[in-house]
This record gives C-alpha cells, structure tokens and sequence, in this order.
C-alpha cells in the first residue's frame, strides 16, 4: 500500500482543487483531503498534468477553488 499524506482542505495544493481530477478522498466530516504522495491528475483549468502535492500560491494562471461547497447557493433565506 502507498504511503498517504493527510492534508486539511484549506491547503492550496493540486489535490484540494475542485478543478484538479486526480485520485483523491475527501472526508467532509473532518474536513481532509487524502492522497498518494506521489498522485498525478489533470489541471482542469490549465489541462496539465501535476502532481496533487503541487503547491499553486505563486502560479499566476492557476485559479485555484476551494472543494468546500458555497454556503446555501440556491436556498431561500432564512424567516426571522
């Protein structure tokens, strides 16, 4: 079995990209994103291949978006 690394959901890594298609597993529970430390996938975005661990802070064309849903997109607000 591959060795894992554990890495919460804020990291701005390939891996926990909601435009990167790699092997992954999100555990929404406790907010984690687990991958191979060597997992390769595609950049939906810039249609590249890059390794999950791929830190995107300083990539200029990289528009990185959190896997966490938006908040209540297409509810009705709330009565008071």
């Amino acid at each position: 079995m591959a060795e894992k690394l554990i890495l919460p959901t804020e990291v701005k890594v390939c891996a926990t990209c909601s435009y990167w298609d790699g092997e992954r597993q999100v555990d929404a529970e406790m907010k984690l994103v687990v991958v191979s430390d060597e997992c390769q996938g595609e950049c939906l975005v810039q249609e590249t291949n890059k390794p999950g661990l791929h830190d995107v802070r300083k990539e200029c064309d990289c528009i990185w978006e959190d896997l966490e849903p938006d908040d209540d997109v297409g509810s009705p607000p709330a009565a008071a």
